[in-house]
């Protein structure tokens, strides 16, 4: 890889009421991607995330269109107005959510397929929560050996594992109920601290099984493209450019650790020394200085930063 340059898109979580309306309010260009998605759901989007409360964003069907929306939004603008910030671009990725919207970057997804997508993948993911209920909490302070060891301790209780590998220090545990009380609790034990997380199921584990299932389908019958950048998966941080590869890779994220941490370590050792982060908030800028703060991390979301980023 010549070019330096990684892009990167955040995942559940990173929404928060009113993301997008500044630039939907300024720039035509995001307003089409509004439009698009608004046609491609068959409701409102866009008046969700400008004008809904946090509790109707909130909901998994809806944060994860809304955040690709917004992701791809801020990409639009920077593409038509003639930025050349993507001639840099050599290798894109996302935390969980996020590798969908990598891929509709990269050419492998229509914005249209894929916003359908990730409204299904909310659907199933939400529906096999009420069918085998379960929890998240983030684990800090505690090494990812240390986070396994309690893990592996406490499954006698119930289904539980390491759902994210965020940075170093911060992983999240997924699980049944049961089992994850027991982890949190021998989390404070070690040293550590585990904070549960606003959420009614247990993702990126095997309670996510059903929903895997369905969205195997959903994404077998999606046209998949080969990319105009390789694309780092989540699920064996390899680069993926082959369609087939890359739709066993979105079907496989739903029930295995999403492995952020790894991800972006390959990038480091390969050669990348700049990251962009396109979409609300900065969860990924502070991750990646917490995994290397050595390297030039920008958040692009605001208007400040995007016509910071179209004069460069």
């Amino acid at each position: 890889m010549a070019d330096k340059t990684a892009f990167l898109f955040p995942g559940q979580g990173a929404q928060y009421p009113g993301m997008g309306k500044e630039i939907y309010t300024k720039y035509k260009e995001a307003r089409d991607i509004f439009d698009k998605a608004n046609e491609a759901l068959g409701f409102d989007l866009s008046k969700i995330c400008f004008e809904g409360d946090r509790e109707a964003l909130d909901k998994t069907s809806i944060c994860q269109p809304a955040i690709l929306t917004t992701s791809i939004a801020i990409l639009n603008v920077l593409k038509c107005k003639g930025s050349n910030g993507n001639a840099d671009c050599c290798v894109t990725g996302g935390l969980s959510l996020g590798e969908y919207t990598a891929n509709v970057y990269a050419g492998a997804i229509s914005f249209e397929d894929a916003v359908r997508l990730v409204h299904m993948r909310g659907k199933f993911m939400q529906e096999a929560c009420e069918q085998n209920p379960g929890g998240m909490a983030a684990v800090l302070k505690l090494s990812d050996s240390d986070v396994e060891e309690i893990c592996d301790q406490n499954r006698q209780f119930g289904e539980i594992g390491v759902a994210n590998y965020n940075s170093p220090g911060q992983l999240v545990v997924s699980g049944e109920l049961d089992a994850l009380d027991k982890v949190c609790k021998d989390v404070k034990e070690k040293g550590g601290r585990a904070i549960r997380l606003k959420v009614n199921g247990a993702f990126h584990s095997s309670l996510m099984s059903s929903a895997k299932s369905r969205l195997e389908v959903e994404i077998n019958k999606t046209s998949v493209s080969k990319p105009s950048v390789p694309i780092v998966t989540n699920v064996n941080c390899e680069y993926v450019s082959d369609p087939e590869e890359i739709k066993l890779s979105l079907i496989k994220q739903l029930d295995n650790p999403v492995l952020w941490t790894q991800s972006m370590q390959k990038l480091i050792s390969n050669g990348i020394t700049k990251f962009c982060e396109f979409g609300p908030g900065k969860v990924l800028s502070g991750l990646l200085q917490k995994i290397d703060s050595t390297k030039e991390v920008k958040n692009i979301e605001a208007i400040s930063s995007i016509e910071e980023n179209l004069d460069n």
